[in-house]
Formats: structure tokens, C-alpha cells, sequence
């Protein structure tokens, strides 16, 4: 099989392609450990910490440590099992969308995707505005910044030079980002378990503190059951603490595997992303309970209220009141670094996802797959929302919330089916575990309708830009090489430097004798079958987008020579050969087309969401696109 390159100027162009194909990215130079991965993510997840216990007091009151305990029984035995499997099935970093693309081909499974790309979007942007946002508003409430005239007390101004900030790390590389988060949780987590601890002591020291806190949980609760019940209805608003898990896998590229794994299946990287998730998973259950009985047990309900010193601060409040100004501003710098970065997760994870799925299916413009421009965009984007929302944590809790859940929800469903065939008793674990998940999100959007506007806002935005990006780019060469099977190259070989004269003709269509005929008798020659070469394209899949290889094979019908491909769009696939033939025999190709009837409006329509259309004129578009030298380029004839 011998194979040529498609393309003479294009060549240059496909070269920029390639650097920049996220499925191409080499990741070797930013890779690292997998507990410094887990720091990348845990930013994001261990940084809830800041704003969870206040969350949960609010949402369920003296029951807030029974409500985060449901919270923790469903992290450890509902969504790590459930991304445990997507690990695997999805090693590159795709995550549960990958999966759910998989199950569903062709237009609805790239619509499937790009709605939970919107949601996907809706949780990552969110996180990065939300964090920003609350890491301000610690900023703002420290009482030594109070005392400072000098620093401006406005929040979206606040907020939006800290995006700024965090968009300049990631203009530096992901290995900087990594090394700051690496730092950042250590602190953090340090600092955390210090004040839980002294939390803790007095407590211990004052044991009329719990007691007090179990009689008033006895004294509302008839019973655990009635207890637990209760819980139940409340903990979907809990649901920030199962933050983490998607952004965990889709980073997994950057986790160090070992240099015998397998490209396609690497089994070390995999059993590193799962020491990751398991490793995170387990130090935030242990810290979001103890955080939750410290909290409810020693401040009063009170300050938990919006206006309340302990409002979206918990922690922080302990920290003043307990070690003294000093060690509680301290506690509030680490603790609004760590939110501050906290959108680092959220955007290292949309610098992985979204450049491996819309400039995949034309549907982003190829800058998006090169990181910086993707940078600048998202921070543009996030300012846009900082704005919309004024900064404010608790009017964008419920998007970042029902963006978790439908992904972790749209997980817990792709694991399942994938599972359906193994073990009946993994089956209806993962069933267990999706209808809870989707009992948490249908609760969280009935109690909470703003975060499904929010959320449907990032799915109508992605569809659009989506759709005008694929008809922009419809005219793009989208296949990088042609192969000719000995028998197709035989066939141009043996044309000896002759014009090479190509029919296009549909498969199926009229025979080849009354197609040769007709064209004869069109275009006023006298072509014989040993003139010509008919070519027939079948169209695959057409809402794929790029085709790296097109594969050529020839066939004799009687006399008549034949070269048959696949490719998701024809005129792409006529004009990717006609190029390649072009460049390997220095000859110009004519190809014959025979004229379509019908509305133009309706073809265009066709091509783009079908892969045909009217062929001839759009063979022509995309070769006039590619190679500008008229005397280079193949002839197309139309009659």
C-alpha cells in the first residue's frame, strides 16, 4: 500500500493542526506524582472547606454533622466506585463524557456530549467565580483588612483581579500550577486540622457543649430514624462536598504514569489516578465530619446567618476566637490562597476537556486547542459572571451544584451500563448509586431553579457557538492523508503521465456505462473506460469532523476501473484525493461531476449535518480554499 501525503500548501497548515491536537499533546514535561495531581484538584475539592460547614448548619441545622454524614457515605461508597471505573474506561482524561460518547454515536451522542459539556462548563466556571468570590469576601471580613483605607472594598473589583491572577499562573504552564496548589493544600489541610483539633479539645474539656447539642437533638427528633430521615431531605444542598471527582480524572494526562504503560490502556497512570481519588476522598470525608461537629457544637446559631461573623467562615471564625487575631489572619491568608486557586482545578480540567471534544467535531475554532488563547478566553468568560452575580457566593451555589450533580449523575449512569454485563451485583450497586445521585439533583433543582437556568444558559451558548463554528469551518480540508491500496495505484501508474480523468459517481447510482455517456455527451468529449477512473464515496459517520487517513482501495467492474473510500464528508474526501493525486504525479486530475437539482439551501444543510450535499461546487470551494495557484489546482467539471 503505498501512501501519500494529501497536501501541497495545505501541508503547512496541517503541520499547526497537529502541534496543537490535544489527542497529539505530549504531557511527559508536565507531568507529576499522583499526590501532587491530587494537591491540582484538591484546591478545588479540599477548599470547600472554607464555605461547607457554614452551608450545611444553614441547610440543616443542629442535624448539619448527620446531613454531611450521608454526604460521606455517598463519596466513599457512591461516587469514588463510580469514577474508579471511569479511571479506567477513560484514561486520557475524556472523563464520564468519553464513556456516554461511546454508547451513543453520531448526532445524539455529540449532542449528549455537548449538553453535558454545558453543564461541565457550568460547574468548572462557577467554581473559579465562586471561589474567587468567597476568597474575596474572607479578604474583606478579615478585621486587620477592615482597618486598611487603602484597600478597595469592593467585591467584583476584588474578585476579578484575583481571576486575573489565576489566569496569569496558568499563561506560565501547568507545572508552575501545580507546584503552587502542591504548596497551597499542605498549608491548608495543616492548618485545618490544627484548629479542628484545638476545636475538638474544648469540646472534650466541656463535655456540656455536646451534651447540650444531643438534646436538642432529642428533644426535636423522636428517634435516629426520624434523625436520619430528616437529613435525607436536606443533604442535596450539601452537595458541594462531592466537588472534585470529575475535575480528578479529567486531569489524569498530567499524572506520571511508568514508561512501560501502554499508550492506549496505561495501567500504571490508571492505578495512580486511583490512589488520587481515593486519597482525596478519604481526607475530605475525615475532615468535612469533623469540621461539621466542631463547628455546630461550638458557635452559636446566630453567627451561621447571612450578616453572621461565621457566615461562609466557619472555620476561620473558630480560629480568631480561639488562637487569637494573629494565627486567625494567618489562617485567612492560606485560606484565601487556597480558594483563590482553588478555580485552578476547575480550569486545569477545562483545558483538558473541552480541546478534546469541540475542535474534534469542528465545532470551536482551532485556537481553542492551544492553551494560552483558551486561557484568555475563559477568563473573559469568568469576569462576564462575576459581573452577572456581583461577586456573591450564595447566588452561584446552586450552578455550581447542579453542575457537580449532572455530572456526577450522567457518571454514575455511563458506569452502570458499562457494568450491566459483568457482575449482577456491581449492577445494582451502580443502579443504587444513580438513583440516589439523581434523586440529589432533582431535589437541588426543585429547591433551587436558578442553578438549571444557570446551566441551561452554558448548554444554549455551547450549542450556538458550536453550530456557527461547524458551518464556518465546513469548507476546511478535514482529512490529513490519503492511502491508495496497490490496486488504486496501479490504476493512476498506469495512466503514464496522462491527464488523469476521475468520475465522481454515487454507490449504488446509475451504471457505469450510462454515467460515462452521459458525462461524454455533457461535456462534448469522447472519454473510454480506459481513460477514466470512476470514484464512489460512502459517507460514514457525518457528524464526525477531521479523518486522519483516507483509505483508497481499487476494484475492476468488467472494464471499468474503480476507486471506492469512506469519509464522513464526500466532497471532503474528492478533494483530499484529488490534492494527493496532484502531488505525486505533478499532474493536474480532472474530475466529472453530473449537475443536482434542488434548493441550495437544502444542500447546504445536508453537507453540513448529513456529510453530502451538492458535491461538485463544494469540491471546488474547499480545493480553492486550500490551494490558491489556479494552475495547481485540480480541474472540476460540471454538466
Amino acid at each position: 500500500m503505498s501512501k501519500n501525503t494529501v497536501l501541497t500548501k495545505a501541508e503547512s497548515s496541517l503541520a499547526t493542526k497537529q502541534e496543537i491536537t490535544p489527542t497529539k499533546r505530549d504531557h511527559s514535561k508536565e507531568q507529576a506524582s499522583w499526590w501532587r495531581v491530587m494537591c491540582l484538584t484538591g484546591v478545588d475539592y479540599f477548599s470547600t472547606l472554607g464555605y461547607q460547614p457554614g452551608i450545611a448548619f444553614l441547610a440543616a441545622g443542629i442535624l448539619s454533622p448527620v446531613a454531611t454524614l450521608i454526604v460521606v457515605l455517598l463519596t466513599l461508597f457512591g461516587a469514588l466506585p463510580v469514577y474508579w471505573v471511569v479511571a479506567r474506561e477513560s484514561p486520557h482524561g475524556q472523563g464520564s463524557i468519553a464513556m456516554l460518547e461511546k454508547l451513543f454515536p453520531g448526532w445524539i451522542g455529540k449532542t449528549i456530549v455537548l449538553v453535558l459539556l454545558g453543564f461541565a462548563a457550568t460547574d468548572f466556571v462557577i467554581t473559579i467565580t465562586l471561589s474567587a468570590a468567597d476568597a474575596t469576601s474572607h479578604i474583606l471580613e478579615n478585621p486587620v483588612v477592615q482597618q486598611l483605607n487603602f484597600v478597595p472594598h469592593n467585591p467584583i473589583f476584588c474578585t476579578s483581579l484575583l481571576l486575573l491572577l489565576l489566569a496569569g499562573v496558568f499563561l506560565m504552564g501547568f507545572r508552575e500550577a501545580i507546584g503552587i496548589s502542591t504548596a497551597l493544600v499542605i498549608a491548608y489541610i495543616g492548618l485545618n486540622i490544627y484548629v479542628l483539633t484545638v476545636g475538638g479539645q474544648k469540646i472534650m474539656a466541656n463535655p456540656a457543649l455536646l451534651g447540650n447539642w444531643q438534646l436538642q437533638l432529642n428533644t426535636q427528633y423522636l428517634n435516629p430514624l426520624a434523625m436520619v430521615a430528616a437529613a435525607a431531605l436536606v443533604f442535596p444542598k450539601l452537595a458541594l462536598g462531592l466537588s472534585g471527582f470529575e475535575t480528578g480524572v479529567s486531569v489524569m494526562p498530567l499524572v506520571r504514569g511508568a514508561e512501560s504503560d501502554d499508550p492506549n490502556q496505561p495501567k500504571k497512570r490508571i492505578a495512580n489516578t486511583r490512589k488520587l481519588l481515593l486519597s482525596a476522598a478519604l481526607i475530605m470525608s475525615v475532615m468535612l465530619m469533623a469540621s461539621s461537629i466542631v463547628t455546630t457544637v461550638l458557635i452559636p446559631a446566630a453567627q451561621f446567618a447571612p450578616g453572621g461573623e461565621a457566615n461562609g467562615r466557619a472555620i476561620s471564625y473558630l480560629a480568631h476566637m480561639y488562637m487569637g487575631p494573629t494565627f486567625g489572619s494567618a489562617y485567612d491568608i492560606v485560606t484565601i490562597a487556597i480558594l483563590w486557586f482553588a478555580g485552578a482545578s476547575a480550569l486545569a480540567g477545562l483545558l483538558t476537556l473541552v480541546p478534546r471534544y469541540l475542535p474534534r467535531y469542528g465545532m470551536a475554532p482551532e485556537w481553542s486547542a492551544a492553551t494560552r488563547p483558551l486561557v484568555m478566553f475563559f477568563f473573559a468568560v469568568t469576569v462576564t459572571v462575576t459581573l452577572i452575580f456581583k461577586a456573591n457566593v450564595d447566588a452561584q451555589a446552586a450552578a455550581y451544584a447542579t453542575g457537580v450533580l449532572v455530572l456526577m449523575t450522567s457518571a454514575a449512569a455511563a458506569v452502570t451500563v458499562s457494568m450491566w454485563k459483568r457482575s449482577a451485583i456491581l449492577r445494582l450497586g451502580f443502579m443504587a448509586v444513580t438513583a440516589i445521585l439523581l434523586y440529589t439533583t432533582g431535589a437541588n433543582i426543585v429547591e433551587r431553579p436558578d442553578g438549571i437556568q444557570i446551566a441551561s444558559f452554558f448548554i444554549f451558548t455551547i450549542l450556538a457557538i458550536s453550530l456557527c463554528s461547524r458551518i464556518a469551518r465546513s469548507l476546511e480540508l478535514r482529512i490529513k492523508d490519503v492511502s491508495l491500496d496497490s490496486t488504486a495505484a496501479s490504476f493512476i501508474s498506469s495512466n503514464n503521465g496522462k491527464p488523469l480523468r476521475i468520475i465522481a459517481h454515487r454507490p449504488g447510482g446509475a451504471s457505469y456505462a450510462a454515467k460515462m455517456d452521459e458525462l461524454n455527451e455533457t461535456h462534448g468529449l469522447n472519454m473510454s473506460c480506459d481513460h477514466v477512473i470512476f470514484l464512489e464515496v460512502s459517507a460514514l459517520d457525518p457528524s464526525e469532523f477531521e479523518d486522519e487517513v483516507l483509505d483508497v482501495s481499487g476494484v475492476k467492474v468488467g472494464e471499468y476501473k474503480i476507486m471506492r473510500c469512506q469519509s464522513p464528508a464526500v466532497p471532503n474526501a474528492i478533494a483530499a484525493l484529488l490534492l494527493s493525486l496532484r502531488q505525486s504525479t505533478g499532474i493536474n486530475p480532472h474530475v466529472y461531476f453530473g449537475w443536482t437539482e434542488g434548493s441550495p439551501a437544502m444542500y447546504a444543510f445536508k453537507y453540513i449535518f448529513f456529510g453530502e450535499g451538492e458535491t461538485a461546487p463544494l469540491t471546488r470551494e474547499i480545493l480553492r480554499s486550500v490551494e490558491k495557484d489556479l494552475k495547481k489546482r485540480p480541474v472540476v467539471h460540471v454538466g
